[in-house]
This record gives C-alpha cells, structure tokens and sequence, in this order.
C-alpha cells in the first residue's frame, strides 16, 4: 500500500487466513458458558456460483470429499441456492463435534481457494441453539457465528424468534465481548450482514 493510499484513507485488502476458522471450538466452549448456548452440529459455506465446467468440477470434488467423511453416518452436504443466486453448502454432524463442522467448512473453503475460486467465496457460519439469560421465556433460540472470508473475521448473527427479519441486537454485543479473546471479531458493525435463513441457522 502507497503513501497516496494512506492518505486518501483507503486500505489494502486482508488476505484471508482460513485458519481463523479452528478457533471455533474454543469459541463454542466459551459461548456455552458465558450465554448459554451450544453447536447444533451445522455449519454451511456461501459462495457465489460462476458458470463453467472447473467450478462445477470443484463443487463435485468438495461433495465427494465432505460425503466420504465416515463420521457423518450416512448424512450427505447439502446444496441449495437463496434467493439472491448465491450457493450455500450445509454440513452436518453430531452437535457434540464442533471440530467435525470446522473441518468441512475448512475444506470447503480451501478448496475452492486453492481451485481459484476465493474471490467467489463470500462467508461460512456454524450455528448453535440456547436460551439467553435474560430471556429463558422466550425458549431456545438460533444464534450464528458468521466468518467473513474476505474479511478474516467472525460476527454473531442472532435473528429474533416469530419469522420477521429482526435480529437480537443485544445479544449479538453481548456474544461480541464473550468471544473478544478467542475469535478476531469484526470491529466494524456495518458488516455484520445479516444471513436471513442461512442454511445451517
């Protein structure tokens, strides 16, 4: 980056450390005890499709990598698109192996990376299920914690129960501090998108 860069306030891009991702564990352990909530065993990738016989080759490689997993039981990804025309794979494995989930959503990204496709891949999230503290009421709700690929960075993601796209505010900042020490976390909120039924929430 130039000194005119500096300047004018612009910045170089992170290059993406996908190794980020293995924190998850960690992170999960953290949650459970400072809010509450567990994996559910889901995690998906969304990356943007690009017409052509590599990529689809590249998708048909991770398929076969991630259903040849012997640990899944016989449980396939899954592909599906939204309604935006991005591609989202979901994996699934028992909730008590959330270093199960990271390493799929590892694969997958690096993949697709190493077959040049990184510019398409836009996030991956793992999900997870509890009761906020000051909330046990409402019952068990959908939390997600969102990797921004192009970013190299992490945000909780916590839609609010009732089918309208609002999000837990609250609790999102509150995940925010719990996880300041285990994930590098996006300082800025005007990131933190929200996936509204993301495969894997």
């Amino acid at each position: 980056m130039g000194f005119l860069d500096s300047l004018l306030g612009r910045t170089k891009p992170v290059r993406p450390d996908l190794d980020q991702l293995f924190a998850l564990p960690s992170a999960a352990v953290t949650l459970r005890a400072a809010a509450g909530f567990t994996p559910t065993g889901l995690g998906s990738v969304c990356f943007a499709s690009v017409e052509g016989g590599a990529f689809a080759r590249i998708q048909q490689e991770v398929r076969e990598l991630l259903d040849a997993d012997t640990v899944r039981g016989g449980i396939p990804v899954e592909f599906s698109r939204d309604t935006y025309g991005y591609t989202w794979l979901l994996s699934r494995h028992p909730s008590d192996e959330p270093e199960a989930t990271v390493n799929d959503l590892h694969a997958v990204n690096t993949a697709l990376q190493d077959g040049g496709f990184g510019p398409q891949l836009l996030c991956s999230l793992m999900g997870f299920q509890g009761a906020p503290a000051g909330d046990r009421a409402s019952g068990t709700r959908p939390l997600a914690l969102v990797y921004l690929y192009k970013r190299g960075t992490f945000y909780p993601f916590a839609p609010l129960p009732g089918g309208g796209e609002k999000r837990d505010n609250a609790l999102e900042l509150e995940v925010r501090s719990a996880l300041a020490d285990d994930l590098r976390v996006e300082q800025d909120l005007s990131r933190w998108f929200p996936v509204w039924g993301a495969p894997g929430l």
